[in-house]
């Protein structure tokens, strides 16, 4: 038998209510944590200087501070990194479940590669010697590298997605006298993108984690401007957790937008 609707609310009040208590005493433990650190090494907190880093405001004008011209650039990086990662994701596991033989081992060679191999590596081989060939300045080398390196793992999760679509819908296209690009644009893919979705938003979300490597080639990422503050004012302690706290809530924000999508599209397939 159903509980009562009211019974039913309370339980799903009560579940919430204890998953905020669990987030509530973790983020406590990790404050104190690192409040016993600082302490312990007899650091002087200064957050009052933290926000002219972040914007100030001068004669009713407003004025991006360092940190939010990185997170701009960090946000720019991500977002053409994700939409080239799409195509080259979506391009290549439409390759391997090609009928070519060595279309399928050419993609088959880059996921390999790509996956075991450190994207700091990957990043100084498309610096150094992709980017030079191609004509491609630093800005557009990080977006290249991060792009290709998270284009292996999309290829993967666009191959599952592709390969859950039940035969028999490939067989009423094929009874349509759909081509090949018709059935995938028209039936297969609508179909996976709600078995894509979800780990495809986990492969963004690390994206823009990832995104803080091309600091290493002087991209004023947030990552990079965050250590120059820090070796500018030695606040070690509040910038790097104000750049995570930036980082933090573009992924929430992210996430949160995704599981929107993902609730509409069950809405328009019920």
């Amino acid at each position: 038998m159903r509980p009562p609707p009211a019974a039913a609310r309370w339980r799903q009040r009560r579940r919430a209510l204890l998953d905020i208590a669990q987030f509530a005493v973790f983020a406590a433990g990790l404050v104190w944590l690192v409040a016993s650190g600082a302490a312990g090494m007899g650091y002087n907190w200064q957050w009052h200087r933290v926000p002219r880093h972040l914007f100030q405001v001068f004669e009713g004008e407003f004025f991006p501070g360092p940190l939010l011209k990185g997170l701009v650039v960090t946000l720019e990086i991500s977002a053409i990194a994700l939409v080239l990662t799409i195509v080259i994701g979506l391009g290549a596991a439409i390759l391997r479940l090609s009928g070519s033989v060595a279309g399928r081992w050419i993609v088959l060679a880059y996921v390999e590669a790509i996956r075991n191999t450190p994207l700091l590596v990957q990043l100084y081989i498309v610096y150094f010697i992709l980017a030079p060939i191609l004509g491609l300045d630093r800005f557009w080398a990080g977006v290249l590298a991060l792009a290709i390196f998270e284009g292996a793992f999309a290829a993967e999760i666009f191959r599952g997605g592709i390969q859950a679509v039940r035969l028999g819908q490939w067989e009423a296209a094929w009874t349509l006298g759909l081509t090949r690009a018709q059935a995938y644009r028209l039936i297969v893919l609508p179909q996976a993108l709600r078995v894509i979705l979800p780990p495809l938003a986990g492969l963004g979300v690390s994206l823009i984690k990832h995104s803080a490597i091309v600091s290493v080639i002087a991209i004023f990422d947030l990552t990079n401007e965050g250590r120059n503050v820090i070796s500018d004012t030695f606040m070690t302690f509040e910038i790097w957790l104000t750049v995570a706290a930036l980082y933090l809530c573009v992924t929430v924000t992210l996430s949160l937008a995704v599981q929107g999508l993902e609730r509409r599209l069950r809405g328009t397939v019920a």
